[in-house]
């Protein structure tokens, strides 16, 4: 069995280790079909062997051939280490530095099989999101040598402050096309790395709990008028990677959450781990438990009465005599009466998460059915997550095969399942049309879903809206980007000890500094404020924890310096026992430019220039970040995002607390600034106050044009 020592000290050689290819017992991705000509093949085989001397090129040669022709891509499972990938206690790695330590310690818990999707493949969530191209560039080299920075060329030396490591995906604009990277893939020379996967920042479906929270929750509050959702329905589909949080969401949002899910493997994983509260396979199920579930004590109902098909009345439980209804019955005729659930009920439903096992077409038809019969809206709110950035590789599966049908066409008949897709999803959005026009909330969850919906012919245009802009909102658009403007963003943690007893440690750090700042903000704030201090202290008992033991905290610029700098403290106090890395989604105020989700609420024209992500990344680096990252892709699709991460630890010193103030500090000013200048007044305010509090600030603040007219003379003349 391998061991840490043996993975810290570089790729084994000398006997080269068995090939045991690929583990059954574990989810595998879909198999690719690049489509490579001859000579492109004979390129990806050669950049394969460039790894190794060439005393192994004839044992390997005809294995890597047999995984491209196979799977679509080198894998070389050969090299799969046999030693259990998870987060290690950090003082169990070889490493000579911390850094270099919980750098590796982030990696291995991104390849875990519990928190990654296809570990085999190295992919930790989305179907595509990678950590490495392949498991040679799992074993590192230099990790245990001092400051290095690495990269696919080799380790460089570098000064002891600036060791953040660099790690690049990217192409040339006019060659960033999916096709694109397909080729790119599978010729080993460029990766998808999601958005967290890439940057070993994972941490498992966590990571969006605490944003899908607070979308579902402002989604309340925009669409019906409550942050209180007990009793409301939501609908979605997903129970992947960063999917697979929204179960968990809906139930701390306190609503009925209905989430279908394809994938048998997930969807009983998710249970497994206790995020998933009941699983069925059946749709009547999925009717009943929405439309009765459960009636308590205190509850209104309504008895409906219908005539011929038609509902004709509803009335209150308290006008009603237990038993029939009295109602005249000269003036009707009666052929049949039932109780369902009163929407406005005073008293709340009990949360449940209820998993479909099948297509969420089907479950959209049969809800869109059950209203067409009986004139009740199951539903208030619903969304999408399947990973439609990736719609004809297994990020989304049609209503009209099965699972292993899918699986099997999308590599036999490429063309003819695009076309099955596209049918797909025009009936999904039809169903959703109809459901949206009789009352149903629906946004889009940026992930690529109307945008494929368009590209597939589905009615889902605006009219008069921009190049961004669908029937449906992005939730960027309407919940979450004037969160983001305000600074809040997802930050999070992960503990190297392994140490669940340090994680609550932590979380009474982060929750002990939000409420003593929270007595000082403004009004609009405070609402920011309360969603995350009662997040963070019940956040514990969710048990959420898969893989390591991290945290991830929605905060603003102020907060999260605060919090970094107090667990650093911590850190050097011993009451937190090893280092804490910090990091964030890039999915956050300023890590990402993406016109269809984070940036979709740019107006002044510059939505499609990758200016935060870029300068984040490189602002991050000289800023001290340990490593910073930067990728195309992420959950909107290759070609239509650029995304910029960082990760830093915490290991107590006095330089990882100057790191701390002067890479967040930057990290979300820059964004905010960003914001500002486009003509976001939330924006606008936040980077006001910033300045005030900190005199080193100087931002260029916007002038508005406050007379429209002098447009219109001025263009008219």
């Amino acid at each position: 069995m391998s061991s840490l020592k043996e993975i810290c000290s570089g790729l084994p050689l000398d006997p080269l280790p068995p090939n045991q290819g690929r583990d059954p017992n574990v989810p595998h991705a879909p198999i690719r079909t690049p489509n490579l000509t001859a000579e492109e093949e004979r390129l990806a085989l050669r950049n394969a062997l460039r790894y190794f001397p060439p005393s192994h090129h004839a044992t390997l040669a005809s294995e890597f051939a047999q995984e491209l022709r196979q799977y679509g891509h080198i894998y070389m499972y050969r090299f799969c280490p046999t030693l259990r990938m998870r987060a290690y206690p950090i003082d169990q790695y070889p490493c000579r530095t911390r850094q270099a330590a919980a750098m590796m310690l982030m990696i291995m818990n991104n390849l875990d099989p519990a928190v990654a999707q296809f570990p085999q493949e190295l992919v930790t969530y989305g179907g595509n999101g990678q950590v490495f191209s392949n498991w040679a560039q799992v074993w590192p080299e230099g990790t245990n040598s001092g400051y290095v920075q690495r990269s696919p060329h080799g380790s460089f030396p570098q000064s002891a402050f600036l060791t953040s490591r660099i790690w690049l995906t990217n192409v040339i604009p006019n060659y960033s096309s999916r096709d694109q990277y397909e080729k790119m893939f599978a010729m080993g020379v460029s990766m998808y790395g999601q958005m967290t996967a890439g940057s070993y920042c994972y941490i498992g479906p966590q990571g969006i709990v605490h944003g899908t929270m607070l979308t579902v929750l402002n989604a309340g509050r925009r669409y019906l008028g409550s942050g209180d959702l007990r009793g409301r329905v939501f609908v979605t589909s997903g129970l992947g990677g960063m999917s697979g949080a929204q179960a968990k969401a809906a139930v701390i949002a306190g609503c009925v959450g209905v989430i279908a899910e394809v994938d048998e493997a997930p969807l009983r994983k998710r249970h497994e781990q206790g995020w998933l509260m009941e699983v069925t396979s059946s749709l009547d199920q999925c009717i009943k438990r929405i439309s009765t579930y459960p009636l308590q004590s205190g509850w209104w109902a309504a008895a409906a009465l219908t005539y011929e098909g038609q509902r004709l009345k509803s009335w209150p439980l308290d006008r009603l005599k237990l038993g029939r209804p009295q109602v005249n019955r000269s003036a009707v005729k009666v052929t049949n009466y039932y109780f369902v659930s009163y929407r406005e009920a005073k008293s709340a439903k009990t949360p449940l998460s209820l998993g479909y096992h099948g297509n969420v077409v089907d479950l959209w038809e049969r809800i869109l059915l059950e209203f067409e019969r009986t004139g009740e809206l199951l539903v208030d709110l619903g969304s999408d997550q399947t990973s439609l950035h990736n719609p004809y590789n297994g990020g989304y599966y049609p209503v009209q095969l099965s699972f292993q049908q899918a699986n099997q066409l999308m590599s036999t008949d490429p063309d003819r399942f695009r076309n099955v897709v596209q049918e797909s999803l025009r009936r999904q959005i039809k169903a959703i049309n109809k459901l949206a026009d009789a009352g149903m909330h629906f946004w889009d969850y940026g992930n690529a879903f109307l945008l494929e919906a368009q590209r597939a012919g589905a009615e889902v245009q605006k009219v008069g809206g921009g190049a961004t802009e669908f029937r449906y909102p992005s939730y960027v658009q309407h919940i979450m980007g004037d969160i983001f403007s305000l600074g809040f963003g997802p930050f999070r943690w992960v503990c190297t000890s392994g140490n669940a007893r340090d994680l609550a440690v932590t979380d009474n750090i982060a929750a002990t500094v939000l409420e003593e700042m929270s007595a000082n903000v403004p009004e609009r704030v405070k609402q920011q404020y309360n969603d995350n201090i009662r997040w963070i202290r019940e956040a514990g008992k969710h048990k959420m924890v898969v893989g390591s033991q991290a945290r991830i905290l929605y905060s603003d610029q102020k907060g999260r310096v605060s919090i970094a700098l107090a667990i650093n403290q911590a850190v050097a106090d011993g009451n937190v026992s090893a280092p804490v890395v910090i990091s964030r989604d890039h999915h956050d105020v300023s890590g990402t430019d993406s016109p269809f989700r984070e940036t979709s609420n740019v107006y002044d024209g510059s939505v499609f220039c990758a200016d935060m992500a870029v300068q984040n990344f490189v602002g991050d680096a000289f800023r001290g970040a340990t490593w910073v990252a930067l990728h195309n892709g992420g959950g909107v699709g290759w070609g239509e995002v650029i995304n910029g991460g960082f990760g830093l630890v915490l290991d107590g010193s006095e330089e990882a607390a100057k790191r701390a103030r002067l890479m967040l500090n930057w990290d979300v000013s820059n964004g905010v600034a960003r914001r500002c200048w486009s003509g976001n007044s939330n924006a606008y305010e936040t980077i006001q106050r910033t300045m005030e509090e900190n005199r080193q600030l100087l931002v260029t603040m916007p002038f508005p044009v406050q007379d429209e007219h002098v447009l219109d003379r001025a263009l008219q003349g």
